[in-house]
């Protein structure tokens, strides 16, 4: 065998160096070996993401994975079977699987599911899934929804078990529970720091908006942690997996009003409520929304002033429209408290002081995106 020494083959051009390269590349190949990463290769699509081979039976599937894209493949076979276990599924379940990747965690749902339908966005990897699915005599328990989960409306399902995708988990989270669906229960695999957020209480650091509209029609509860080892790529931070149950009685109230109303109140979490209300395009914004007419005859919309003669009289109608809000706070004694430490029972019965005073939150003539007002939750 040749051998050369490192200062001998620093000597060599570059383009000698690439042939070699390849050489190298095809004689692994050869052997069943997985290829090294040509550092002269500046073809790299996205140098942050990872370029992950994987071998499964007698074939090679070879897919490049994104870490921005949210692709991360769970591939520890008992942290697969704890979160089949702890999702309850049965025999006579239809399983609603969001991200299904290559199929590791569906193939273990096929084992216990009567059904089990998948929505994957992303083409290699349905192929993927139905190469492998098929290999295994499974495809007609299988029914793959080639779509985006945010975009499209899902069959009917008894639970969903799923590796949610990072990019994707806040509006995807929203969207199951009060998207209008009816399951037992959603085992999710989710970023730890995402789940913490989703099972904090008031007071706690990481309660947050998410948190408290997610309370409002739903009970959450840890199952395991999951080390970010177990995945591939392996991604910057570990993982949770969590159990979402869906109340059987929810408050009466108007969503889109809640929203809106806890997307003011959580804007500056940790900012007074009085603070918050306080602010001239917070009340000039909130004065426009509402239905003034049912709070005060003399409040009128802002729309009606047009000229800059008018300025003084908005300023006016401002300042006693802002009255009307800051009073409302102190008549509930939530004038000095802050969003992050209220309960859904405090700021439900503030929200209802708001509407009976005819102050609206929410466009009335607009339904409301649940994706577009999670996205940033």
């Amino acid at each position: 065998m040749l051998r050369c020494s490192k200062s001998s083959i620093n000597r060599f051009p570059k383009y000698i160096l690439r042939q070699l390269a390849v050489q190298v590349h095809q004689l692994r190949a050869k052997s069943g070996r997985p290829p090294f990463k040509n550092r002269y290769d500046d073809d790299d699509e996205d140098n942050n993401d990872v370029y992950t081979r994987k071998r499964k039976g007698n074939q090679e599937d070879r897919l490049q994975l994104y870490k921005s894209r949210g692709q991360h493949l769970l591939t520890n076979p008992r942290i697969l079977d704890s979160i089949v276990r702890s999702s309850g599924v049965g025999p006579g379940d239809t399983v609603l699987e969001i991200g299904p990747g290559t199929g590791n965690l569906t193939l273990k749902l096929l084992e216990v599911a009567d059904k089990v339908v998948a929505v994957e966005v992303d083409k290699r990897m349905v192929q993927a899934l139905h190469t492998r699915v098929s290999e295994q005599g499974l495809s007609e328990k299988l029914t793959i929804i080639s779509k985006d989960a945010l975009k499209t409306d899902f069959p009917h399902f008894d639970l969903v078990v799923a590796n949610i995708p990072y990019n994707i988990s806040s509006p995807l989270v929203a969207k199951l529970v009060f998207g209008g669906y009816h399951f037992r229960s959603a085992t999710l695999l989710l970023q730890k720091e995402f789940a913490i957020r989703l099972l904090s209480n008031p007071g706690d650091s990481e309660f947050n908006r998410l948190a408290v509209n997610v309370k409002l029609v739903a009970d959450v509860e840890h199952v395991m942690n999951v080390s970010k080892r177990d995945f591939i790529p392996i991604p910057k931070v570990d993982s949770s997996v969590v159990k979402i149950h869906l109340k059987t009685e929810i408050p009466d109230v108007n969503l889109n009003e809640w929203w809106a109303f806890t997307k003011t109140c959580f804007g500056k979490k940790n900012k007074t409520l009085g603070a918050t209300f306080k602010q001239k395009k917070k009340v000039a914004e909130l004065l426009n929304l509402s239905k003034v007419t049912n709070f005060d005859e003399n409040i009128m919309p802002l729309d009606v002033f047009n000229s800059s003669d008018d300025e003084k009289d908005e300023s006016i109608f401002l300042g006693s429209f802002k009255e009307k809000l800051v009073g409302i706070l102190r008549s509930a004694d939530l004038e000095d408290k802050r969003p992050s430490k209220l309960s859904n029972e405090e700021l439900l019965y503030l929200l209802s002081l708001f509407n009976k005073a005819g102050i609206c939150f929410h466009d009335q003539e607009k339904p409301m995106d649940i994706n577009a007002s999670f996205a940033s939750s």
